[in-house]
């Protein structure tokens, strides 16, 4: 049962919209579609409301940087970025990015289905009724793998190079970091690439980090503010930081389909092969006279 209640809108904005939405996905599925021109496209009319060639001859600064081909994305400069992957993903992302950042975006009886849409075509996988609210970003995005009923609130960081998996029912909360990479304490181009994995039901809940390799078990749950670096048993809740188990739901035991304490966890590869693996211990305890105790 939720306890979110049904909103309706105008018949005609409604109409208007489900019309946009058919267009859209109409075109993507069209093999003949170049997404760097559609996404442009879209973006000149969303943004400033005119075709994108108008918008060229008046505004060329502008226009220019709707198209993706003359932007970068920060994983581009990363050695772990596929090009072929990312290239088919690469416009849809900055047509998710940059629609978020207008009225359509804000507006969730459209945005929210124009993300479900574009997911269809980034995300390795995606399951139904996916809903991402606005303003998150993603690394790379054809590394992420969604099941059904997810929910991604605000202002989340997904960083997917090395993978990320939201099973089913899953939830994560506003300004969440998730990520799969980490890098080595002496040398920061030395990165080892990790899968996340956050369970079925599992919730990650307000401005909580879970570092690279974490496996939150089916119903677990990582408390506001916490940060986590290993796993969180079924059931377990966790907090503080670092992340421990002070908690359990009371639940009776079950099937799991994330079972942290049997899951086969990402041994960890290597982002850039000039660095050893496995990454060789990089730090020590601090000593009683370096802390000042006696």
């Amino acid at each position: 049962m939720t306890w979110l209640k049904p909103v309706s809108i105008a018949g005609d904005a409604q109409a208007a919209y489900g019309e946009f939405l058919r267009d859209l996905e109409a075109r993507l599925l069209d093999p003949q579609t170049d997404r760097d021109v559609l996404a442009r496209e879209v973006l000149a009319q969303a943004m400033y409301g005119r075709e994108y060639g108008q918008l060229l001859a008046d505004a060329p600064l502008a226009a220019l940087n709707l198209d993706a081909r003359n932007v970068t994305f920060e994983a581009e400069y990363y050695m772990a970025t596929d090009p072929e992957k990312f290239a088919p993903v690469k416009p849809l992302l900055w047509l998710w990015k940059n629609l978020d950042l207008t009225p359509i975006g804000q507006n969730p009886v459209l945005g929210i289905p124009i993300r479900r849409v574009l997911a269809e075509r980034i995300f390795r996988r995606v399951g139904r009724n996916f809903k991402c609210w606005q303003n998150v970003e993603f690394s790379v995005g054809y590394n992420m793998e969604v099941g059904n009923d997810v929910v991604v609130h605000r202002y989340v960081l997904l960083d997917d190079i090395g993978g990320i998996e939201l099973q089913d029912g899953a939830s994560v909360s506003d300004y969440v970091n998730i990520y799969s990479h980490t890098h080595s304490v002496l040398d920061g181009p030395d990165v080892t690439l990790r899968r996340t994995v956050i369970g079925r039901g599992a919730r990650i809940t307000y401005h909580s980090t879970v570092l690279a390799g974490s496996v939150i078990s089916d119903d677990g749950m990582l408390a506001t503010h916490a940060l986590l670096r290993g796993d969180i048993p079924p059931h377990g809740i966790a907090m503080g930081v670092p992340a421990k188990v002070m908690r359990y739901k009371l639940r009776e035991p079950q099937a799991y389909s994330v079972d942290a304490r049997t899951w086969p966890h990402d041994p960890g590869r290597k982002a850039n092969p000039a660095y050893p693996e496995p990454t060789p211990n990089q730090t020590r305890k601090p000593t009683l006279e370096e802390t000042g105790e006696s």
